[in-house]
């Protein structure tokens, strides 16, 4: 017998779907993550874009500086890997919240770019 979700009006991959979400959003708030931006930090000087005071932050791969607005963490190591896709809850769940050392802050652009290439790769193996 095949397990409903939802009293049946999910299917599996809609149940899935909603699981990943709920864990990513808790994961926002992983201290990991804050410790892993702290660590960037550099100095609070003028925003260019708004002339105001704000801190600032160093990015991982570029290694220019950015205002926070600019900065995200991201998993050295993803949560799913690209290669080997999705393997289990508990794998997932394991790599989501880990410690801060596959964690990195990184800007946008870097970020945009890695998820680029990982997803390229993740197409390339299915």
């Amino acid at each position: 017998m095949t397990r409903q979700y939802n009293g049946g009006t999910w299917t599996v991959g809609r149940f899935n779907s909603f699981v990943t979400s709920t864990l990513r959003a808790g994961a926002r708030r992983w201290q990991p993550k804050y410790t892993t931006l702290n660590n960037a930090k550099t100095e609070k000087k003028i925003n260019v874009k708004t002339g105001r005071l704000a801190q600032h932050f160093v990015c991982a791969i570029c290694g220019e500086e950015f205002t926070a607005k600019d900065m995200e963490v991201d998993h050295i190591n993803p949560a799913v890997d690209p290669l080997v896709g999705f393997v289990s809850w508990d794998a997932f769940i394991d790599r989501l919240f880990c410690e801060a050392e596959n964690l990195q802050a990184i800007c946008k652009g870097c970020h945009k770019i890695k998820s680029s290439l990982e997803r390229k790769i993740r197409n390339e193996n299915k």
